[in-house]
């Protein structure tokens, strides 16, 4: 399984913009084939920022989800709302233990 975290902190006056953009990007990439999980959440600490967690089935997958034309126009149209840069990390996950 692909791990996927990120975040994008946006500026006061484009943080309702950037949810908006976050909520339909999540909803379409869930309906991607091989999509496990695909979430955005407020920071807790930061009302601004926002957290997105992703799981996918391998790196072909994930590698599709890049590839598609909105995955790109969302990624261009965060970079114009941010206050700063935007963080994203891929990790390669195997469940150890289940509790």
């Amino acid at each position: 399984m692909i791990v996927v975290t990120g975040s994008a902190t946006a500026r006061p006056d484009t943080f309702d913009e950037m949810r908006r953009l976050a909520l339909e990007h999540v909803r379409r990439s869930r309906t991607e084939p091989g999509c496990l999980s695909h979430a955005v959440h407020i920071d807790c600490e930061n009302p601004l920022r926002l957290v997105f967690f992703e799981q996918w089935a391998d790196r072909a997958a994930l590698e599709s989800h890049f590839a598609v034309p909105a995955s790109r126009e969302f990624v261009r149209a965060l970079r114009l709302l941010t206050a700063v840069a935007t963080t994203i990390e891929v990790y390669d996950a195997h469940k150890v233990e289940r509790f």
